[in-house]
């Protein structure tokens, strides 16, 4: 699979991350669950299949657990990202998802992940939003600086959109910004170029925009962007509109990899047979920008 550097990281990624969230479990949130089994067999598929970036959180349910039983034998050939500024409650039947922004909660997120990962470091610890002036004056860039020195942490990274997103980009700390982007959500188009001309790796979340119009889980939103951009006008006879979307994501210049978060093998195979056909071409990309821009 193609790989591409991680901005100054010095790390190559490949073009397809994997994105956990879907390995959450039961008692958590949605109508989806895959079983224990079930997401040991497919997280060592998708590394088999060459990907080497994993994205995950302390609140993502089991997700982490998960990956460390099936993965500790093969830490050599992933990247692990995770978050911090999790301070989860875990209910009967349900994850109540908080973030907070406190010294403790990011002390605990780091023990607790490096524990349920089976790892004694993690490649790149982002925050799970926030804004610039509370990071700061909460002293927990520092804090995971720090946990740099230690070893603990190789880099760090920051999970953002707009608004707080182009006051982390000043604060020209972050090695790595997580930044949702697809032609049916492009408003961060450009804060991708200049968080990426600070030398930050980018990691696109949402660039295959749940599949689109075919989506198992159907996004309203998004779709009324696909029907009034008019865009199956402009699929090829054998592109589909999951393939369409992913491209576009991925011809974005800045773009190093972008997550994908299915645990469907037919869907893994099916979007690495598209990034591996690459970008879209320019044309048609900028008639894909016109089109929506226009709404």
């Amino acid at each position: 699979m193609i790989k591409r550097k991680l901005g100054n990281t010095g790390i190559h990624v490949t073009q397809l991350g994997y994105g956990t969230m879907g390995l959450r479990g039961p008692n958590t949130w949605g109508v989806r669950v895959v079983e224990d089994a079930a997401a040991q067999r497919f997280l060592n598929r998708v590394i088999d299949a060459g990907i080497n970036f994993l994205d995950t959180a302390p609140d993502y349910g089991q997700a982490e657990e998960r990956i460390g039983r099936a993965l500790h034998g093969r830490r050599k050939e992933l990247y692990l990202a995770t978050k911090c500024g999790c301070a989860y409650i875990q209910h009967a039947d349900h994850l109540e998802i908080k973030h907070v922004w406190d010294k403790d909660v990011i002390q605990r997120n780091l023990e607790t992940s490096l524990k349920r990962l089976e790892t004694d470091y993690v490649d790149l610890m982002q925050f799970h939003g926030g804004d610039a002036t509370t990071l700061e004056e909460n002293g927990l860039i520092e804090q995971l600086l720090d946990f740099k020195k230690q070893g603990l942490v190789r880099h760090i990274g920051v999970s953002s959109k707009l608004p707080d997103l182009p006051g982390l980009i000043e604060l020209g700390v972050f090695e790595t910004f997580q930044i949702p982007y697809s032609c049916l959500a492009p408003e961060h188009h450009e804060l991708i170029t200049t968080a990426s001309q600070t030398g930050a790796g980018i990691i696109i979340r949402g660039g295959i925009a749940q599949g689109g119009p075919d989506a198992e889980i159907q996004r309203p939103n998004l779709n009324d962007v696909w029907t009034a951009a008019n865009l199956n006008e402009l699929l090829s006879d054998d592109m589909t509109r999951a393939e369409f979307i992913l491209r576009f994501t991925l011809s974005h210049p800045h773009c190093d990899t972008t997550i994908v978060g299915t645990c469907s093998e037919d869907h893994l195979e099916e979007n690495i047979a598209a990034a591996n056909k690459g970008p879209l071409s320019n044309d048609l990309v900028e008639e894909i920008q016109r089109r929506v821009a226009a709404l």
